[in-house]
């Protein structure tokens, strides 16, 4: 279970567990699109969620800390989420995941940007102190990021101006 909570260890890195989950989670997207695009990516996601509420629950349970730094597969959801926009773009438009490099930037910067400020819902679902609360924290700054990705994308390719 702590390997998979701590997404094979990565959690143990300081400072910041959290943004080294996050930066892990980059390069495992990459394979993932690599092998199977944003399809394998959305499953893939949804067996880390799954995956991740069961370690987080069975390690949460006996300890006081409902949350531990070094938990970080929420963080991996989460990232994985932000870069949905990104996946399923370069699959519509049949060209290189790095060619929207612009997006793994902004779902990077913005999905940090909520997991560390939570506001809103994101704060809310932190506020549970329970696993589902630490998986789904994550999980809505990581919509909130991919959001924000897509109105940048719509911006910059002036579909919003």
């Amino acid at each position: 279970m702590k390997a998979i909570a701590s997404f094979f260890y990565v959690g143990f890195l300081t400072p910041a567990p959290g943004t080294w989950g996050s930066l892990a989670a980059l390069p495992v997207a990459y394979g993932i699109l690599l092998i199977g695009g944003f399809w394998l990516l959305l499953a893939a996601t949804v067996a880390a969620f799954v995956l991740g509420y069961i370690a987080t629950r069975s390690i949460t349970a006996t300890g006081e800390d409902h949350d531990p730094s070094w938990i970080v597969i929420d963080e991996v959801v989460g990232q994985w989420i932000a870069l949905f926009p990104v996946a399923y773009g370069a699959m519509m438009m049949s060209v290189d995941i790095w060619r929207l490099y612009p997006g793994w930037i902004t779902g990077f910067l913005f999905f940090r940007l909520f997991d560390i400020w939570k506001p809103w819902l994101v704060g809310q679902a932190d506020r549970r102190g329970d696993a589902m609360g630490v998986m789904l924290d994550d999980v809505i700054a990581g919509v909130f990021s991919a959001i924000v990705s897509i109105i940048l994308a719509a911006i910059a390719h002036g579909v919003l101006m």
